[in-house]
């Protein structure tokens, strides 16, 4: 890669990281080209990108990106490469963690970054086993109509007592009568 290549490279995959709500390190060794490609491909259906890097492009990205970041540079050893998430934080990991358990264990998780957080092996792993965020969604707005649905008939049988009342109150009154 030419001097001006990467630093056009730099430039792009420094603005892709910084708007990325999430990123993750990984180390590929092991896989094959056709692997790759896999995975490559899974991540791209999980809305998310797969590209290996040099490590001392990540550092010096991770420079000029400045104090947002913490350092990872204890993570940058061996082949390197990196999943970025374009939206969705959970998809991407749930992606990896399958490809990788098909796959031998490969490729290795290394650290995340997200927003301002790492993100360890373990909590990469919580995050995979989040259900969709459809599903998510749907649960949430079920915790939510449950209650409104209960007040609602909670309201309803008030209102049929009352009227209840009004109709056996007025029958007696036309009895009186």
């Amino acid at each position: 890669m030419k001097r001006s290549e990467k630093e056009l490279f730099v430039e792009e995959f420094t603005d892709r990281i910084r708007a990325a709500p999430v990123f993750y390190l990984t180390d590929f060794s092991g896989l094959d080209v056709k692997s790759m490609t896999r995975l490559r491909d899974r991540l791209h259906e999980a809305g998310a990108e797969y590209t290996v890097v040099k490590n001392r492009l990540v550092i010096r990205v991770l420079e000029d990106i400045g104090a947002e970041f913490p350092d990872i540079s204890e993570y940058l050893k061996g082949p390197t490469g990196v999943v970025i998430a374009e939206s969705d934080v959970v998809s991407p990991a749930r992606a990896l963690t399958e490809f990788a358990k098909d796959n031998g264990d490969r490729p290795v998780f290394k650290i995340g970054v997200m927003k301002e957080a790492l993100v360890e092996e373990e909590k990469f792993l919580r995050l995979a086993k989040l259900p969709p965020r459809e599903q998510l969604l749907a649960e949430l707005a079920g915790a939510l109509e449950a209650p409104m649905s209960l007040f609602a008939m909670a309201l309803e049988s008030k209102v049929q007592e009352t009227a209840g009342l009004l109709d056996a109150l007025r029958e007696k009154k036309s009895e009186e009568a």
